[in-house]
């Protein structure tokens, strides 16, 4: 079976392990890029869109941990 190209904003919501609303603010804000297609104007998020924006909340969370204090660091 091949990957999908296109993820509905559900299959999205399913890998991040969040809500459909919260799924929805995250594309209506413009932080993960997805288009609508159809007629009824369907979101669709592209596979390889998704993985970028995993990557970069893998950066921001590292760069947030290297601002902690050390103390704060090993907290977290």
């Amino acid at each position: 079976m091949t990957e999908k190209r296109f993820l509905t904003l559900a299959d999205v919501g399913e890998v991040l392990n969040i809500s459909s609303s919260q799924t929805y603010a995250l594309v209506r804000s413009g932080e993960l890029p997805a288009i609508q297609v159809g007629g009824r104007g369907q979101w669709r998020v592209e596979s390889a869109k998704l993985e970028e924006y995993i990557a970069g909340a893998y950066r921001k969370a590292a760069a947030a941990r290297s601002s902690l204090p050390l103390d704060e660091a090993a907290d977290a």
